[in-house]
């Protein structure tokens, strides 16, 4: 009966590709393998919210829950305090040429890394003011901004909403496959093997720097249509925000304090477990603690400094929980993804992988079908998370019964999702690149998918190599 365990998986997937989000699916997935495990309405649903509880139960995964609600409302009091359209602002003076714009999306990386979201709305509309004087196509900047973000915020391994929510992912596989090795370890060796955002970066480098003067659609050509899909819940904050005094310091300091903080506390704490170089320190700390550690620190150190600045206290808290709030969808999901996993494990999941596909199939072609697959899933989807939380306990359980690298399959895991959020018309970055620039959504995201094929491509060669030479 262990075949029963794919049930929850086919209903999310199935689900999310219907209604094209990934919630509602997650919500019966967990449901209905809950009434597989206790084949009773009554029985059923009380499993199901056993399975909720015994995630927020774990130590592990409520410093997760708390570390991205942190990290939001770190970003909320930032918005509100006028850093953000103050560093927009300061460095919008700066460019004169369509080189300088292109280079000006690729240089405020360190500022904007932390979150897709924050970094596309924060310089989406400074980028937006400065093509109006230069004739340069609205794709090639959004996709150049795009590229910038999903290539390149999943790379980087401290400091991003992503890594506490990826790192849970893969301790969970460790856990439940008893394997002896360090999840943030593997998370390290995995970014080595994300092979499509490396490609993708690749690629948006190159368009950038090397082949500006190819002639694309000017932008009289393009459409001007704007997103029908606004968000008119949120107008009234939007407003008041685009009302602040831009204060640019207000945003450069925390982000300073976020990224010191977070990766001394990685050494401090790996140094105390006995690591002698930096390296190890990474490897052996308490990676979700120190993360949740830092964004903390850096929130109090944030408030003190913006109350010396006679920000409004009031105003300051109210937008810190804004901010949180903001990441309630991720972190509910989150929740979901663990319980879903909980579900699979007592329906045989790992049992029936390593019984069947993984009897058959060779183990240096794990990575690349679950790239594939993945890559599939995603664009339908639309969220990196969503496809994270479904493929990596497949990826993880195939990766066992097969002997595959299991940093090549979680690597490839990871990539699967970038290459949705990159693709999709379904997906945040996506929809609001789209929207600011005002393009039309689904030409937009046809015209990424052209270039994105070429990545994902690489991509699966690459992992067929890899998978080759490492299993």
């Amino acid at each position: 009966m262990d075949w029963l365990s794919l049930i929850p998986f086919l209903i999310v997937i199935g689900l999310s590709v219907w209604l094209k989000k990934i919630l509602p699916g997650l919500v019966l997935g967990v449901l209905v393998g809950a009434l597989l495990v206790e084949f009773s309405v009554l029985g059923g649903t009380r499993k199901s919210v056993d399975y909720i509880v015994t995630t927020l139960s774990d130590e592990n995964n409520i410093k997760i829950i708390a570390f991205l609600y942190l990290f939001g409302g770190l970003i909320g009091m930032m918005n509100i305090s006028g850093g953000i359209k103050g560093f927009s602002e300061w460095i919008g003076n700066k460019i004169k040429s369509q080189r300088g714009l292109l280079s000006l999306i690729w240089l405020t990386l360190p500022f904007t890394f932390m979150m897709p979201m924050f970094r596309t709305m924060m310089i989406g509309p400074v980028v937006k003011s400065l093509m109006k004087d230069m004739r340069i196509s609205k794709r090639k900047v959004g996709f150049t901004l795009d590229v910038s973000t999903s290539s390149v915020i999943v790379l980087l391994p401290v400091a991003t909403a992503f890594v506490g929510f990826m790192i849970s992912l893969v301790e969970s596989g460790v856990q439940k496959h008893n394997l002896d090795m360090d999840p943030y370890q593997i998370f390290l060796l995995s970014i080595l093997f994300n092979f499509f955002a490396i490609s993708m970066l690749v690629i948006g480098l190159i368009r950038t720097f090397w082949s500006s003067s190819k002639k694309e659609r000017s932008p009289k050509q393009e459409g001007k249509k704007k997103n029908q899909d606004e968000d008119y819940h949120r107008a009234g904050i939007e407003k008041e925000l685009s009302m602040v005094k831009a204060q640019p310091w207000n945003l450069i300091v925390p982000l300073i304090l976020l990224l010191g903080l977070t990766l001394f506390l990685l050494w401090q704490d790996g140094v105390s477990k006995g690591a002698d170089t930096i390296f190890q320190a990474f490897s052996e700390a308490d990676a979700t603690f120190v993360m949740l550690l830092g964004v903390f620190s850096t929130l109090i150190l944030t408030f003190v400094f913006y109350m010396f600045r006679r920000q409004s206290m009031e105003e300051t808290i109210y937008h810190f929980y804004d901010g949180g709030n903001q990441l309630m969808q991720a972190i509910i999901l989150l929740i979901l993804v663990w319980a879903l996993s909980l579900v699979t494990e007592d329906l045989g999941f790992s049992t029936f992988i390593s019984a069947t596909i993984g009897s058959f199939l060779p183990g240096f072609t794990i990575p690349s079908i679950v790239f594939v697959l993945g890559a599939m899933v995603s664009y339908f989807l639309g969220s990196s998370w969503g496809t994270w939380g479904i493929f990596m306990p497949i990826g993880m359980a195939l990766a066992v019964s097969t002997g595959a690298s299991i940093p090549l399959t979680v690597g490839a895991v990871f990539a699967s999702g970038s290459f949705g959020s990159m693709t999709s018309p379904l997906g945040d970055t996506t929809i609001t690149t789209a929207s600011i620039l005002e393009m039309p959504l689904v030409a937009y995201a046809r015209y990424k998918l052209k270039v994105c094929a070429i990545g994902a491509g690489i991509a699966a060669v690459l992992y067929l190599a890899a998978g080759f030479f490492l299993t």
